[in-house]
């Protein structure tokens, strides 16, 4: 049996893994981690909780010295590492938020986990960091996709503090024995997923009869992979990866962006039009008076060093470990829809604010400091 400390899992991909770790390792114990800054939400893990065998504490992995207590007391083997600033627009207005989470704070967990595992006699343990794609930089129309010797070329403050936080890991390794494995993940979609992220932004405008904005031309391609197929491919990285090694987790899905808002457009319409009920509930939405979501398209000016083209291949990880998707696209975007349908109150509750004052008066501004 393990005992998992999960950064970030409050977070988008992190509450997705908590679920899925926890209904398929009954017997694990689950130490949830996370500064629940705007994007992390104790509502997303909160039927995980529920059980004794799972603890939320509010904290920053910056924070060595309570990180480092965690691990102690807890007498953690297993950290998974999702904590991160990962909104590239973000990052270009403001990348000193970026800088110190995914890189200082890596840092600190790195730290944390060489005091208590590898110092004095050592334990069994595995530390598993959670990258992504973007390091890479930007792939041309019929360039191969990224593999785990493509060279890292990132391009905008939010993919260069990913790479630098790839190498201390994979550093901590090789100068210090620390056992660790990282892998890269293609763009993610799903449940849970915050409002600002592409997929869930058109579902909840269509809902509300806003726009729906599309950088540039609209032709950026990513490879999307829906989020529980993420959690099984690092399952398998954590339970069977080789220590130091890199392991490319992928849909093998390459969609542009317009297509991606034009599927979304069409599952929403078909829901509602299935649904008095949804068209009550949203009036606004095109579908609720006869019209067409795909009418709310509006394409706005290109964000600056907004790379072309994503691409992994993940045939290492299919080979080492067994992964690959399983979920077709077409599937993963109708439930992902039926779920933000199904959830209004989680999402409703980030846009109006309410949920930040909440957290702010149940766990303080700060979290648990040392």
């Amino acid at each position: 049996m393990k005992r998992l400390f999960i950064t970030g899992g409050a977070g988008f991909i992190g509450a997705n893994f908590v679920h899925y770790w926890a209904e398929n390792h009954p017997g694990d114990f689950i130490l949830v981690f996370d500064a629940l800054t705007y994007a992390g939400n104790i509502s997303s893990i909160e039927p995980a909780l529920a059980d004794e065998r799972a603890v939320f504490v509010r904290g920053d992995i910056c924070n060595r010295e309570l990180v480092e207590f965690l691990l102690g007391e807890y007498a953690i083997d297993t950290i998974v590492n999702f904590a991160a600033e990962s909104h590239v627009d973000r990052s270009i207005t403001g990348p000193d938020a970026f800088i110190k989470t995914n890189i200082q704070g890596t840092h600190a967990l790195l730290e944390a986990a060489r005091s208590i595992w590898l110092n004095g006699h050592g334990m069994p343990h595995r530390f598993h960091h959670v990258s992504t794609d973007e390091v890479y930089g930007s792939l041309g129309p019929d360039d191969p996709p990224f593999s785990e010797t493509t060279p890292y070329a990132p391009n905008s403050p939010y993919s260069a503090s990913k790479a630098a936080s790839d190498h201390l890991v994979r550093a901590y390794h090789h100068t210090y024995g620390l056992d660790v494995t990282t892998s890269n993940c293609s763009n993610n979609y799903g449940p849970y997923q915050f409002p600002e992220k592409l997929i869930p932004l058109c579902i909840i405008n269509i809902l509300n009869g806003n726009p729906l904005p599309v950088y540039g031309d609209g032709l950026n391609i990513r490879d999307w992979l829906y989020v529980e197929d993420h959690c099984r491919g690092i399952e398998l990285v954590i339970n069977r990866g080789r220590a130091g090694s890199v392991y490319n987790i992928g849909g093998c899905n390459e969609w542009t962006n317009i297509d991606i808002v034009h599927l979304v457009c069409q599952e929403v319409d078909l829901a509602i039009e299935a649904s008095p009920s949804l068209r009550e509930s949203f009036p606004d939405a095109p579908a609720s008076r006869g019209a067409k979501s795909r009418e709310l398209i509006t394409f706005v000016s290109d964000r600056p060093g907004h790379d072309r083209r994503y691409a992994i291949d993940a045939e290492k990880a299919r080979r080492e470990l067994g992964y690959s998707p399983m979920t077709d696209f077409d599937k993963g975007i109708r439930l992902t829809v039926r779920w933000y349908l199904d959830n209004t109150r989680w999402w409703q509750e980030i846009l109006d604010g309410s949920y930040r004052d909440w957290i702010n008066r149940n766990y303080g501004s700060r979290g648990i400091e040392l």
